[in-house]
Formats: C-alpha cells, structure tokens, sequence
C-alpha cells in the first residue's frame, strides 16, 4: 500500500507486518537414540529382552527401502499402465492353471469362508506370483528404516511392533523372517499386524504357515477378505459406460469424505437401483442387473466402474484402485 510521497519525490511503502514463518519440524533424534526408546517401549509391551537382542542388535537404516517407498507402481501408473506391466497374457495363463490345479482345495476354503477361490487366485499370483515370490529382505532392518523415516512412522514402528510380537511367540525364526521392501511377509504379503489378526492354520499342523503352506496361504488371504466384510455370493463389482444424461448425473454424486486416497476417489455408496435410474449400461449397453444392494462409483482413467461391497474388501488389501481393480479384473478372467 502507498503511504504518500516525501518531499523529495521518494515513494514510501507502509510497514507491514512480515508473513507468519511455518514452523519447523523438529529433527528426529540419531537413529541409535531412536533405537534405545523403540526397545524400552517394545520390552514394556511384553516382548522377551533375548528376542529383542537378536533382533535390534547392530540393525542400520537402509537407504534403498526409503528410496522404493517413495516410487510405488500403484501410486505412478495409470490403471492401464499398470495392468499391461502386471496382468499379462502369461499370468492370466498361469492363474488359470494354478486355479485348475488346486480347484479342489480351494473350493473347501471357499465354502468355508464364503469367498470367491478366483479372488484367492488373483491376490496370490499379483502378490507373491503364485508362491514364487514371498520376500527376500530381513524383515526387522526394513521395519526399523520405516518407522525411523517421519513420512509414515507411527504406521510402521506399529508393524515393526509386530514383527517382534511374532518372532516373541516363537512363528518363525529371525533368519526366516523376510519380505518385501515394505515388510511385507509370506504368499499373501500380508503385514505383521496382518499376520497375526488374519493368517489361519488351514493344515492343522499347529503352525500359520504363509510362507511355504499352500493351504494356510490361501485361507489366510479368504479369512483377510471375510474378515474385511466379503458378502457371500457377490461380485466385486463391473465395468460400466457413462455416456450423455449418465455421465452429467454420476457427476452430480459426491465423493467419499473418509478413507484412503482410493477410497476418497469413490463416490459414496447409493442402492444400485439409484444408478439403474440414471441410465448407467454395462459395457455390453445393458442396464446395470440388480446383483448387489449397493455400488460406488469410481474412474480409473478412461474407464469407470461400478463397485459393489465386495470391492471394499479388496481394496482393503492394498488401497490403490490400479492393484485392486487388477485382482478384480484377474480373478473375472478365470473360470
């Protein structure tokens, strides 16, 4: 703002008061300081002080976890991109066989949990590529790299938590306790706290065994989706064409407040014969069969979807739309 001129001719700006610093954040101590107040916590929630020994004991940060934290296919991709890298020819043909030739023991798992076997199928193969993939990195140094990095520590010192839960009752050895970059454990890639709310004995060996237990493998993944609110009998949901009056109405419905990214890229659930009367075809122009009581919308690019409860659970599995509507759209594939 203009104060006047001097009598020199000088312009004279008025003060103003200077714009409100953000604050900074606070550094994170050095991470062997870290490291002490992690293990006095994980002692006082009962974890044996030999376990926590051989596990924290000369445990470092991995500079390469932090490095694949940051550059997730499911976040960088496009839904298209990401089923052409992940949902190939070959591993559709490949689910397809595995599918054949374990019908037999998946189909009692089915009935048991009341999940669809091509679902089971779909996650195993894009999470651990049919068993051939369960993890090769010591799970406790990735945990710690994650719970010390502020972006999302409070998430993984809880995982890291975990982890020692399950070396504490004795699961699995340390030397056998490996995963993905994330921490991610056994077929299913499921997280500590996963593991220990979901996995299942299905071999009735005693142990829950999902790295190299194919029955425990797959009913660990159908009591995860049970348990996340599958219905039986449902379908995940289907493709769907917005076009003229459909498109203008589905716009008009908003969108999730609460959730994940993915989840707030959905819109709030309304009874499919709410979406029938707008005119929304399947993508052979028929009007969307009433199969489910109620469907979400989302779009995926070019494509829009529309999703039933069952959709949740997945999703549920790893909240990204590209890893989810692949599962999906895999498991439609196999017959």
């Amino acid at each position: 703002m203009l104060a006047g001129l001097l009598s020199g001719g000088a312009i004279v700006v008025a003060a103003q008061d200077p714009a409100p610093i953000a604050p900074v954040p606070p550094l994170p101590p050095p991470f062997s300081e870290w490291l002490i107040a992690f293990r006095a916590e994980a002692e006082e929630r009962g974890i044996r002080p030999e376990v926590l020994d051989q596990a924290l004991d000369g445990v470092e940060p991995v500079a390469q976890i932090l490095e694949r934290d940051r550059a997730q296919a499911e976040f960088t991709l496009n839904l298209e991109s990401y089923l052409k890298r992940r949902v190939t020819p070959s591993l559709v043909r490949t689910a397809q066989r595995m599918y054949n030739e374990h019908r037999s023991l998946l189909t009692k798992i089915g009935e048991k949990y009341g999940v669809s076997p091509r679902v089971v199928v779909a996650v195993w193969g894009l999470e651990s590529n049919f068993g051939r993939f369960a993890g090769v990195r010591p799970t406790i140094p990735t945990l710690a790299t994650l719970a010390y990095d502020q972006r999302r520590g409070v998430m993984f010192r809880n995982e890291l938590l975990s982890a020692l839960e399950i070396l504490n009752r004795g699961d699995i050895e340390l030397e056998q306790l490996k995963g993905s970059w994330a921490g991610a454990l056994g077929q299913p890639q499921f997280m500590p706290s996963s593991y220990l709310r979901y996995a299942e004995d299905f071999d009735g060996d005693g142990r829950r065994n999902i790295w190299t237990s194919e029955p425990d493998v797959f009913a660990s993944v159908a009591n995860y989706l049970k348990q996340r609110g599958w219905i039986q009998g449902e379908n995940w949901g289907r493709e769907v064409k917005l076009v003229g009056k459909a498109r203008t109405a589905a716009a008009a419905v908003p969108l999730r407040e609460a959730g994940c990214r993915a989840e707030r890229a959905m819109t709030d659930p309304m009874p499919l014969k709410a979406w029938r009367k707008m005119g929304i075809t399947t993508m052979g122009g028929a009007l969307v069969p009433a199969i489910a009581r109620e469907a979400s919308l989302v779009r995926a690019g070019k494509r829009s979807f529309l999703l039933y409860t069952n959709y949740d659970a997945i999703l549920a599995y790893n909240c990204a739309h590209t890893y989810a509507l692949s599962v999906a759209l895999l498991s439609d594939r196999l017959h």
